[in-house]
C-alpha cells in the first residue's frame, strides 16, 4: 500500500522499513469518531480504504468542511502540530482500514528527513494544496449560490457525490438536506 509512496522517494529507500513500521493498521466501522473536537491530537491517519470527514460543532449543527478518502492523510493538522485543541472531529463515513502514526513517530521521521530536498518539496506542495482547497471552498461560500456550489462539486469532485450521504453533503455545502434536495430535484428536470 506503500510501495506508491516507496517510489516516489528513492533517498528513503534505506530507512523505508523502519519508517514505516511506525504505522499501525487498523479496521474500523463506519461512524467511528478518530478525533473529538477539543482533544489534542496524537495521531494522523492514511487512508487504505473507506472516506472520513472532517466536521466542527456551531451551535448543535454539524458543519462538514472536508472529506477523506484511499491514499489521502487526514489530523487534525494545527492540533497535531503545536499540541492545541483540535477545532473539530474527524469519523469514518464507511467502513474504513486506515494506518495511523502517533505524533512523536512523525515527529522523528520529519525530523529525520528534514533535509531531503524532494521530501521537503514535496511536503510543502501538499500543504499549499490543501491550503488551496480550503480557501476556495471558502470563497464558493462568498460567490457563489448553493445550486454553484454543488455544480462545482459534481464537476470537480463527483465522487463524494457518490459516496457521501446527503446531509454530509448539505453542511458542506452550507445549506440543510432539504434545500440539497430540492436543487437536485430541480437540476433532474
Amino acid at each position: 500500500m506503500f510501495n506508491q509512496f516507496r517510489d516516489r522517494f528513492p533517498a528513503l529507500k534505506d530507512k523505508w522499513d523502519e519508517y514505516i513500521s511506525y504505522y499501525n493498521r487498523i479496521e474500523v466501522p463506519a461512524k467511528t469518531v478518530l478525533l473529538k473536537e477539543g482533544e489534542v491530537s496524537q495521531k494522523a491517519f492514511f487512508i487504505e480504504k473507506g472516506c472520513l470527514r472532517a466536521w466542527f460543532n456551531n451551535n448543535t449543527r454539524d458543519i462538514t468542511f472536508q472529506f477523506a478518502f484511499e491514499n489521502e492523510m487526514l489530523s487534525g493538522a494545527d492540533s497535531f502540530r503545536k499540541s492545541i485543541p483540535s477545532f473539530f472531529t474527524i469519523e469514518t463515513i464507511e467502513p474504513s482500514i486506515l494506518h495511523w502514526i502517533h505524533k512523536k513517530d512523525l515527529d522523528r521521521i520529519l525530523a529525520d528527513t528534514s533535509r531531503i530536498p524532494e521530501l521537503k518539496d514535496n511536503m510543502l506542495d501538499a500543504a499549499f494544496e490543501r491550503q488551496y482547497h480550503y480557501m476556495k471552498h471558502f470563497l464558493s461560500f462568498i460567490k457563489d449560490t448553493p445550486e454553484q456550489r454543488y455544480l462545482n462539486l459534481l464537476k470537480e469532485k463527483p465522487h463524494i457525490v457518490k459516496r457521501v450521504p446527503q446531509q454530509y453533503i448539505a453542511t458542506y455545502l452550507g445549506i440543510t438536506p432539504v434545500s440539497l434536495s430540492r436543487i437536485r430535484n430541480r437540476l433532474a428536470k
